[in-house]
């Protein structure tokens, strides 16, 4: 191995060991949920092998890793859902196998039967557990002729499951347990740094004239690709939530008295309805090009391009927009490193940059009064661009008034819970 590849090795593994070191990297939680689920099947393979001698003990430590879920709620909302399952798939073996015996046509009642009930909404993610441990149980069941032996083995099936479950959630209550308060602030910043970024490659463009085609469907495209990153927010969002639900962490005790996830709630849709409102601009941008394009594929005559050309209305216009854009950027550029910890000093510059970002759309809208620009011709982009500049700096403004109305009133622990 040549001493560049050896030297990319030893940096690779120096940056995995300092994600370890800090307490929200994903490599850190991967490490602790992988020694987390060892523990919990190794605890539940004591109990089950060792101590209860059972027959299948293998159900213990397979319902205890199944337990150690990424918050201490899912952990207990799942645990009832998978023994619930269990529970039914067991009980449709019982009843089944030992009215009718063990053929067949029992079994392929056994799987219908099964089958139905796992669609059951109540079991969720849950419900395939059903026809799972309705056919374990049939393979035990057969294995057994006499019928006391055959009621204790389907009975020692979700005995095992609960110990599982106990032991899986267990572990993830009482050893670290997972506090993720952190993940609705990533997924705001991740919205706002995506905002931000696009229009900070927009606004010099804009800035220097008309964007070429090219250009404007690039932007276009970007806009229109942000439906993963908005689930991805949503998704930190109900995470960090449920965090904190039956979390006995003392930091999750003090974190329910101070974080407002109604806020966060709240700030996240502003900037999903803001991505929507970028994604307008690009459009209005884009599809004047292809106008243009129409245009020009019909020949019309010189004087109709004369009278629309860019050059004469639309630069002027757009270096307005230019500036208006830029304070967009401003406005993100604070809400992409969103702390709670400093949520009253970021709120007060928010407003701040709501202010600005208000008197550039001022003078956006005299602009375009100067310059007499229609705003009903829908053969100009004006009134669009106008329109969802009005909107971007009442979203900005709302969003500034949100979080300071949080960071001077923080919710009570029922709120944020």
């Amino acid at each position: 191995m040549s001493d560049t590849a050896t030297r990319e090795k030893w940096e690779r593994v120096a940056e995995w060991g300092r994600q370890l070191r800090r307490p929200e990297s994903s490599a850190r939680r991967s490490l602790l949920l992988v020694l987390k689920s060892a523990l919990a099947a190794t605890l539940s393979w004591l109990v089950s092998y060792e101590l209860m001698n059972a027959t299948s003990p293998a159900f213990a430590p397979f319902s205890a890793v199944l337990m150690v879920q990424i918050t201490v709620y899912q952990s207990v909302v799942q645990s009832l859902r998978y023994v619930g399952a269990v529970a039914a798939g067991v009980a449709v073996q019982a009843v089944l196998g030992l009215s009718a015996g063990p053929d067949l046509v029992t079994f392929a009642l056994v799987a219908l039967v099964a089958l139905v009930i796992s669609r059951w909404r109540v079991l969720g993610a849950q419900g395939s557990q059903v026809a799972t441990a309705a056919f374990f149980a049939f393979a035990t069941y057969t294995g057994v002729s006499d019928n006391i032996d055959q009621v204790k083995e389907l009975g020692q099936i979700v005995l095992l499951v609960l110990i599982g479950s106990a032991v899986g959630v267990g572990v993830n209550v009482l050893i670290a347990p997972p506090l993720r308060y952190r993940s609705a602030e990533w997924g705001i910043r991740a919205l706002a740094q995506e905002i931000h970024d696009l229009l900070d490659t927009m606004a010099p463009e804009l800035g220097e004239g008309t964007p070429d085609a090219d250009t404007t469907r690039g932007w276009r495209s970007r806009a229109d690709r942000t439906d993963t990153l908005i689930s991805q927010s949503r998704e930190g969002l109900r995470t960090a939530r449920e965090s904190l639900r039956f979390n006995p962490r003392p930091w999750a005790r003090r974190r329910r008295r101070t974080i407002t996830f109604e806020a966060y709630d709240r700030t996240m849709e502003a900037l999903v309805r803001m991505i929507s409102q970028v994604a307008a601009i690009t459009r209005s941008l884009d599809q004047q090009h292809q106008d243009e394009e129409q245009d020009q594929r019909q020949d019309q005559e010189q004087e109709r391009e004369e009278e629309s050309s860019p050059d004469r209305d639309y630069a002027p216009f757009l270096r307005a927009y230019a500036t208006f854009l830029s304070s967009v950027v401003d406005f993100t550029e604070i809400l992409a490193t969103l702390d709670e910890d400093h949520l009253r000093d970021q709120a007060g510059r928010l407003g701040e940059a709501a202010d600005g970002l208000e008197r550039c759309r001022g003078e956006v809208v005299r602009t375009t009064e100067e310059r007499g620009l229609s705003l009903t011709d829908p053969t100009e982009p004006y009134g669009v661009l106008v329109v969802e500049a009005t909107r971007l700096s009442e979203e900005c403004r709302y969003t500034a008034q949100v979080l300071a109305r949080s960071a001077e009133n923080p919710p009570s622990g029922s709120r944020t819970a």
